[in-house]
């Protein structure tokens, strides 16, 4: 039996007046129809919108803007008395026609969202409060609604604890490649073939040879001359590494350290002005691009195919992050990024690993300074980050080994997220036919 929402809810169009020396609970509603949780205690001074509707536990609410994208739920006990703005409507549900745990299936259910009509553009869409009230929900007699309840909490309960389950897989899986690139820095991942190999040249040399070309760029006024970094002291020294590999600042085998432009972007222009939010996970992602056409900022901060893109400012979580840029368009880079590059053909693809390694985000924890909301690390300081050299043909091999596990965990991750996919569609399918007349 279906019934309309207008039949089963009242729509509930009270105001009141915000008191400035009260404190307030306010709500956010999640979208798609994942809940609605707690935004924030406030002093009613604080409040701009001194006119505000005051939620009760079940009710049924409904954002204006954001229902198209699922904006609704039903209000949780622990939220009762917390209020909302007017682009919010809420209905009190009539609890002897409608449970409120049945409509939380109704709802997860994804029966609602089929029926909103949203209208206006693409980017301002809304729902009127009297359209809520004709969407059509099954409403069997109250006593089928516990029945439905009961059984479907038993399968929610399994849901969640494969839910757990697969949440556990994800989080061992990224343990998995940090310990994969921990073994990698530490020389463990290619002891087999440095015994294969016992006439590589060592690090060492490599590092005197770097020495000689930046002297040498130095003296061809290419490069500027920089203050020699202390070495690396015993004490400084975070794990062992194999005898032909050698401890030594970045600043021994990179140079460049630039920050990127300050001027305003723009949503057109001739070339993309990456951002800290296009690198993740150590790659440069060229999604939500803002541009330049500035001709000499494009020649001052061009990037090349192998430079490294430091975020020296971001929250304390993420400062740090580092990405290759390993594509062929031209890009430029933004103000809170540091660009580097490397001295003689030292792999960037083993720099990048190691800063994106456990031991990168514990060098950050050190070395950040915190401010309000954010950390930041200077170039100066990223010049003595410390770096595990391993010989230039085990860097490579380095990198192959790292890149065909990972394209293993790749695999596993991708059975991991169908899973995911599974289970939730499972959980749809229940749903759907719990509420089939």
């Amino acid at each position: 039996m279906k019934v309309r929402i207008g039949d089963v809810c009242k729509y509930r169009k009270e105001f009141f007046q915000i008191d400035d020396e009260k404190e307030y609970t306010q709500i956010t509603v999640k979208l798609h129809r994942k809940g609605i949780v707690l935004r924030k205690r406030i002093i009613g001074k604080d409040i701009r919108t001194k006119r505000q509707r005051l939620c009760k536990a079940n009710d049924f609410i409904v954002a204006e803007m954001d229902a198209k994208f699922g904006g609704y739920g039903i209000i949780p006990e622990e939220l009762d008395g917390s209020i909302v703005s007017s682009h919010y409507y809420l209905y009190e549900i009539d609890k002897t026609k409608l449970l409120p745990d049945f409509f939380k299936f109704i709802i997860q259910a994804n029966l609602i969202q089929e029926q909103i009509k949203a209208v206006g553009s693409t980017n301002y869409s809304r729902v009127s409060y009297k359209e809520v009230l004709e969407y059509e929900i099954p409403c069997p007699d109250i006593n089928i609604q516990r029945k439905i309840v009961q059984s479907l909490s038993r399968v929610k309960n399994t849901h969640f604890e494969l839910d757990n389950e697969i949440q556990t897989q994800q989080t061992l899986l990224k343990k998995l490649r940090q310990s994969i690139l921990q073994e990698a820095i530490e020389g463990k991942l290619t002891a087999d073939w440095r015994t294969a190999h016992p006439d590589v040249e060592p690090a060492s040399a490599l590092l005197e040879k770097i020495r000689a070309e930046k002297e040498q760029l130095v003296k061809e006024k290419k490069i500027r001359k920089q203050k020699p970094l202390p070495p690396i002291e015993e004490g400084e020294v975070p794990f062992e590494i194999p005898e032909n590999w050698e401890w030594c600042r970045l600043l021994s085998i990179a140079d460049g350290f630039q920050y990127g432009t300050s001027s305003k972007s723009r949503k057109e222009g001739l070339v993309p002005v990456l951002r800290m939010g296009n690198i993740q996970d150590g790659k440069v992602v060229l999604d939500d691009l803002v541009f330049s056409s500035d001709k000499e900022e494009i020649k001052k901060y061009l990037l090349n195919k192998n430079d490294l893109l430091f975020n020296r400012t971001n929250s304390r979580e993420l400062v740090g992050k580092t990405a290759i840029y390993n594509h062929s368009n031209k890009a430029i880079y933004a103000g809170y990024l540091v660009r580097f590059y490397l001295f003689g053909n030292i792999d960037a693809n083993y720099i990048n690993y190691l800063m994106n390694s456990d031991f990168h985000r514990q060098w950050c924890d050190e070395f950040k300074t915190d401010a309000i909301g954010q950390s930041n690390i200077n170039a100066t300081k990223l010049k003595g980050y410390r770096v595990p050299l391993p010989p230039l043909e085990e860097q490579k091999e380095i990198v192959k080994k790292i890149e065909k596990l990972f394209t293993l965990c790749d695999t596993l991750e991708a059975q991991i997220d169908q899973s995911k996919t599974n289970s939730e569609a499972l959980m749809q399918v229940v749903l759907r036919e719990a509420f089939e007349e």
